[in-house]
């Protein structure tokens, strides 16, 4: 019997749209304002301008759609065109979520899955066992709907 729930999750949704139609969406975190739940804009920092390693942006978060509002440092930590998009969240000197999307070419459109996994720290873990059912909900309703927008823009 499993006794901690995975520190994570994901959702996919395949999309009527060429790899690179989606890529340059879900990599142009300027946008996301237009498809998150939570994230209602972002911007490219500290001299980034686009996707790449270790790129900074900032994300305005209202947390659960109804506050509280903060903004939140992340860094690009895997970028493969067309393949693979993922960024942390945190300070400089710690990260507490990962963020991603993996695409794949799938017929004749592309599986896209948005996913999230915590970091493994103890007081991570902690709030995951406490809130993690709740969090995990709210979690896989916001990339759903993340996902169906950005389906909405690319299909259209």
């Amino acid at each position: 019997m499993r006794l901690l729930r995975p520190l994570g999750d994901e959702v996919s949704v395949w999309m009527d749209a060429p790899v690179p139609q989606v890529w340059d969406l879900v990599s142009d975190v300027t946008r996301i304002g237009e498809f998150s739940p939570e994230t209602f804009e972002a911007r490219w920092t500290r001299g980034a301008t686009g996707p790449a390693v270790g790129a900074r942006f900032k994300g305005h978060v209202k947390r659960n759609g109804v506050g509280p509002t903060y903004w939140t440092l992340c860094t690009v930590t895997a970028c493969e065109p067309e393949r693979v998009f993922e960024f942390s969240v945190g300070s400089d000197s710690m990260s507490v979520n990962n963020w991603g999307y993996r695409l794949e070419p799938r017929d004749g459109g592309t599986l896209v899955t948005e996913y999230f996994r915590l970091e493994p720290s103890l007081p991570v873990r902690a709030y995951w066992l406490l809130l993690g059912p709740l969090r995990g909900r709210t979690n896989r309703a916001g990339m759903r709907t993340t996902l169906e927008r950005m389906k909405a823009v690319v299909e259209r």
